[in-house]
């Protein structure tokens, strides 16, 4: 294997790519513009400029890592196919019925998520299955030939099929399966048993539909990018990262494409918490604000938080419950606020609103000069002197600070009364309240002190906002690393090989089969280990995690235990109970007397995670004092403009201290150092901003 790999992570803004030589821990950073009609596009540019830097041909990788957010992006704006639905008889409309909650009880108006496969093609079959796994009506498999001829004539290209029970008792789903490689062999199908094998109707029926409304858009879309990278020279398997944060092969992916609805973002807590480990730092709050958005993730003591319920394409951005519900691993984060091409305006009631619509890559920031009037938060970030007309992206995107000026003053300072430079500040501060509150809330949420946690920003605008927003969370440090506007695609480069599967099998801990339990945790094994091992890790460097969604019976959640693999083989009833009281207690701080039940069973595969960290902490050379300022720029700091030293980031060894106010600019991103914050350098070359008490001193 070649020691070159890449990592690739399309942004709303930016895609942004990282080649990394394992051996000899090279890193070659570059950002080219997202091409939003065709992502691949920027992708293939960005690898050839990289390639080209480092002199190197295609064919001298040893691996491709791609993040995207196709997928996302197919749901939210409703770019997927003509997709059908077959379910058990009587369940026709349970896309439609959900859960039958409001999102918010005082709307009289409430919009809810339009199904993606509209009524006429939902279609039942006459079978039931039993909460067991027992059959209590057959399949009557005759009568779907008619049903699957109407969909074909309909022009329908993805099918989902999702029957009561079926996680229990696939047999019927597997049948029509069979049904359909007879009848219709070239249809998109997806299984509700493969693609999503947990309890919960409504919340499965979801996934499995999403996963065929973007299936073939996602394979049209990997095959074409396999294709490019093949005439390029590349001769190996690409790579995709999934919303659990987990590496796989594209034939894998491109079976499960709903999983990687995220996985940008979850590459992003990925390097959050290698940049973690590197600085010491067990407790971790990412933030991740890129060019359309802002999201927050928490790492208690260095395992990012999870989850397997995820929403897309929300009707009200931040209100729970008003998207498609997934339930597919995730790394559990939460849209925060803005992004640096969110658009500012005045509304109705004379108030500054960020948001929610952005302008994205194209045309971008008024700054940009691509045609946008619009203010966005990035104009703001150059007007109050954070961003570099000159110096942004290394010098090689030149921004017109006037077009930024004169589309503040239009839009929001003359409309409101104010200097250009209050409206820029309002915007910032706006934008910077609002994820402070946010990222507070999901915390207060997981029953988790905000406080005790290090902020580390990531994205190109990330470090641009944090002390701001640090200060308003009572968060003391931050953790700045190189390469932030890109960390995404370095979080590619360290996730490891690696793949969960699910099996529903709901029982009450007392009356546990562990025979039975252990022959299926076999089976999960066997599949896991063989997509991870198929793609070139070796049987004997593999890890497992085992996991149990459990809780109280009578409680309408389930939280996550895990257990060592000999707790099944010895059937220790005891330990089992024991590692979900201590779940439960480290979440909610007490236990409760009553029966415990099992739900669903998780198991992990994981192949060894890449050197990534070693090579990062290589890079440090010698120790030095505060190099001397390469220029200053007048910056906003809250009363007035503060002529500000400025620093490039290479130029500081480990070992290096500044007292603030101070910007740091590198290639990627710049780190804005207000006056009650200092700054040093640690081993790793990570900027350490800690937020000075009253009397001046630092912490």
């Amino acid at each position: 294997m070649s020691d070159w790999r890449i990592g690739v992570d399309i942004g709303g803004t930016f895609t942004d790519i990282v080649l990394w030589d394992s051996g000899g821990g090279q890193l070659i950073i570059d950002k080219v513009l997202t091409t939003p009609d065709d992502p691949s596009r920027a992708v293939l540019a960005g690898i050839r400029q990289v390639l080209g830097t480092a002199d190197i041909q295609a064919r001298d990788l040893g691996a491709v890592i791609h993040g995207t957010t196709l997928v996302a992006n197919a749901l939210i704006e409703r770019k997927g196919v003509k997709t059908a639905l077959i379910t058990t008889e009587g369940f026709r409309d349970v896309l439609e019925i959900g859960r039958e909650w409001r999102y918010d009880l005082f709307d009289l108006d409430i919009a809810m998520p339009t199904p993606l496969v509209p009524r006429p093609l939902r279609q039942e079959a006459r079978e039931r299955v039993g909460p067991d796994g027992s059959v209590v009506t057959p399949l009557d498999i005759e009568a779907l030939r008619p049903v699957i001829a109407g969909l074909k004539d309909a022009g329908v290209e993805a099918l989902a099929v999702c029957l009561l029970h079926s996680y229990v008792n696939p047999a019927h789903e597997q049948a029509i399966a069979g049904l359909l490689a007879e009848e219709w062999p070239e249809v998109a199908l997806s299984l509700s048993s493969s693609v999503s094998p947990e309890l919960g109707e409504y919340e499965r029926s979801s996934t499995t539909a999403a996963n065929a409304y973007i299936h073939p858009v996602f394979r049209g879309y990997v095959d074409r990018l396999v294709a490019a990278l093949e005439e390029l020279g590349f001769t190996r398997e690409l790579l995709l990262v999934l919303s659990d944060g987990r590496c796989v092969r594209a034939g894998v992916a491109t079976r499960y494409p709903i999983r990687l609805v995220q996985s940008g973002p979850a590459a992003g807590a990925e390097a959050a918490r290698l940049f973690g480990e590197l600085a010491g730092v067990d407790d971790v709050l990412c933030f991740d604000m890129g060019g359309t958005t802002a999201k927050a993730c928490l790492i208690p003591d260095g395992q990012p938080e999870r989850t397997v319920h995820f929403e897309v394409a929300r009707e009200t951005r931040f209100a729970e419950g008003s998207g498609l519900p997934l339930q597919i691993p995730a790394i559990d984060m939460i849209e925060i606020g803005a992004g640096g091409g969110s658009i500012a305006r005045v509304d109705q009631r004379g108030l500054l609103q960020v948001g929610p619509d952005s302008a994205g890559a194209s045309p971008g920031p008024v700054c940009y000069g691509a045609g946008n009037q619009q203010p966005t938060v990035t104009d703001c970030d150059l007007v109050l002197g954070y961003l570099g007309a000159d110096s942004f992206l290394g010098g090689r995107m030149r921004l017109d600070k006037q077009a930024a000026e004169n589309a503040i003053a239009e839009h929001l300072a003359k409309p409101l009364g104010i200097s250009v430079a209050e409206a820029a500040w309002g915007v910032h501060e706006t934008v910077t309240a609002n994820m402070a509150q946010a990222a507070t809330i999901h915390a207060i949420e997981r029953a988790l002190d905000v406080t005790r946690f290090v902020m580390l920003p990531i994205g190109g605008a990330g470090p641009v906002h944090a002390c701001g927003m640090a200060a308003k969370m009572n968060i003391d440090t931050l953790i700045c690393p190189t390469g932030a506007g890109v960390a995404s695609a370095v979080g590619m480069l360290s996730s490891a090989i690696s793949f969960e599967v699910a099996r529903a099998a709901p029982m009450a801990a007392k009356s546990l089969d562990f025979e039975r339990l252990g022959a299926m945790i076999t089976e999960m094994d066997a599949e896991a280990s063989d997509l991870v091992t198929s793609a070139g890790v070796a049987a004997e460097t593999v890890t497992r995690r085992l996991s149990a969604m459990m809780r109280y019976v009578g409680q309408g959640y389930e939280i996550e235990a895990v257990l060592a693999p000999e707790v099944i083989h010895t059937g220790d009833k005891a330990a089992l109970l024991e590692a979900f009281n201590e779940a439960y207690r480290r979440r909610y701080g007490r236990n409760e007397d009553m029966p415990v039940e099992i739900l669903t069973w998780r198991l992990a595969v994981e192949g060894p995670r890449s050197g990534l960290g070693q090579s990062l902490l290589a890079r440090a050379s010698g120790t030095g004092a505060s190099p001397k300022p390469i220029g200053h720029r007048s910056a906003w700091f809250g009363d007035g403009f503060v002529e500000t030293p400025i620093h490039r980031r290479a130029d500081l060894p480990s070992g290096a201290t500044i007292a603030g106010p101070a910007i740091i600019e590198e290639v990627e991103s710049t780190t804005i150092v207000p006056p009650d914050f200092d700054l040093s350098v640690d081993r790793a070359l990570n900027l350490v901003l800690t937020r000075a008490s009253p009397t001046g001193k630092g912490k």
